[in-house]
């Protein structure tokens, strides 16, 4: 088990920072890792910004699909959902066909 107590230092668009996290070592770099990402390929893309200007850019794109995976998620619920109570109002209907 990781121990939560250790201060893990990553590298987001060349800055340094030293990081406490309840969710590990590897955790917390895999997450500095994909902001770094997000930051570099938006910066390939706008050229000539500010590191605050890419990384409120970044912010708004990693919200997005943040957002997105949400609703994804929300509608896939609601599917579930729609199926299993299909299945129970089915089960029922054939179990009170059999116990007559």
């Amino acid at each position: 088990m990781e121990s939560f107590d250790k201060i893990v230092h990553v590298n987001i668009y060349g800055e340094e920072y030293a990081i406490r996290s309840e969710n590990g070592e590897a955790y917390t770099r895999q997450v500095a890792e994909y902001v770094d990402r997000a930051m570099r390929e938006l910066a390939e893309k706008v050229p000539n910004k500010s590191p605050s200007r890419v990384a409120v850019l970044a912010a708004l794109n990693i919200a997005d699909e943040l957002f997105a995976e949400r609703r994804s998620g929300q509608s896939d619920l609601s599917a579930v959902e729609k199926r299993t109570h299909d299945m129970i109002s089915l089960l029922d209907e054939k179990l009170s066909h059999v116990s007559d």
